[in-house]
């Protein structure tokens, strides 16, 4: 069903989050154990519900930013770790409100805490993890690092209801989607890379290069995110293909058929979003349409804009093996769909 979309800009070799993974293994060991302990409680359904979704096989993308951004500047001392969990819980609190929202049955290829445990016990426990990040913040004892991660709990907060507000409304523009996106996945990326120097008394223009990588990586990342949602396999994505046309999301490569599209061809994406005729035989259709206007490739040669943009911001930094893994990691966010 999904459609494979080539990139114009690939390597030779496959990018990869290996060197990441390599370069913070010994710091992300302290993290998972700290969130087992952090996400502990004497209310049983607690740990139930978080370790359902932690234990589910995420890359932990996010809190290796903050460890490796921490490290860059040569930072010694366990500040990094517990803001690298504290940005997990926040990530992981999104991720249970948000499939609540969503009403989706599938994370990661396996069952949602949702639909297990039910909508009211996944909203509270990503109130506690909240709770549970806020306190590791407050502990590190930094109030520059705390009001970076507060703010982007709130831009998150607020991004989700911006969601709200365009889902299902095929009048949704571009900047609309930029808006949501920006909210909803590249704060989080840019604080996480900015609290790392923060803490490792880095200069401004450091901590400045950082958060525009964060951001941009977050937006390309989405980008492909939503690409593969259209041309990926279920398998790759830990959910199901076409979910987001299930759900009335619109997503940059819906957007872009929409506006290209004939009369008749806008119509029935206003009756399959809109009204939520959401078919298989629809989506098939949808697939189509988005096929025959480049819907899904020019969603990829956006994400392939803001990588550059987050290549560039990194540029000034110390050179060595952190900043070359970054750089990988551009590659690897965006080359997911291929």
């Amino acid at each position: 069903m999904g459609v494979v979309i080539p990139l114009e800009e690939g390597k030779n070799k496959p990018a990869s989050v290996k060197p990441l993974v390599d370069l913070t293994k010994s710091d992300m060991e302290r993290v998972n154990q700290l969130i087992l302990s952090k996400a502990g409680s004497d209310v049983q359904m607690i740990p139930e519900v978080a370790n359902h979704l932690i234990s589910s096989g995420g890359k932990r993308l996010r809190p290796m930013l903050t460890l490796a951004s921490a490290s860059m500047f040569g930072y010694e001392g366990e500040g990094h770790v517990k803001l690298a969990t504290s940005v997990e819980f926040m990530h992981t609190a999104t991720l249970l409100h948000d499939d609540v929202v969503d009403e989706s049955d599938l994370r990661r290829g396996k069952s949602t805490a949702r639909m297990i445990w039910g909508n009211q016990a996944s909203v509270l426990v990503g109130d506690f993890l909240l709770g549970q990040a806020f306190k590791m913040m407050v502990d590190v004892g930094s109030l520059e690092a705390l009001d970076v991660l507060a703010t982007a709990a709130s831009v998150i907060a607020e991004g989700e209801v911006l969601q709200l507000s365009v889902a299902k409304n095929m009048e949704t523009t571009e900047d609309d989607y930029l808006s949501v996106i920006r909210a909803k996945t590249a704060a989080l990326f840019a604080a996480a890379a900015e609290v790392g120097p923060i803490i490792a008394n880095a200069d401004k223009s450091s901590r400045s290069a950082l958060r525009s990588f964060g951001m941009n990586l977050g937006y390309a990342f989405q980008m492909a995110d939503d690409a593969l949602d259209y041309g990926g396999k279920a398998a790759d994505l830990g959910k199901n293909v076409g979910d987001d046309f299930r759900e009335g999301k619109i997503t940059l490569p819906v957007i872009l058929a929409f506006r290209r599209g004939t009369a008749e061809e806008q119509a029935f994406w206003r009756k399959a979003i809109e009204q939520g005729e959401s078919s298989d035989e629809n989506l098939e259709k949808a697939l189509g349409l988005i096929t025959k206007y480049d819907a899904l490739k020019d969603t990829i040669a956006r994400a392939l804009h803001y990588g550059k943009i987050a290549r560039d911001a990194l540029a000034p930094l110390p050179a060595g093996p952190i900043k070359d893994a970054m750089m990988e990691v551009i590659d690897f966010s965006i080359q997911r769909v291929n």
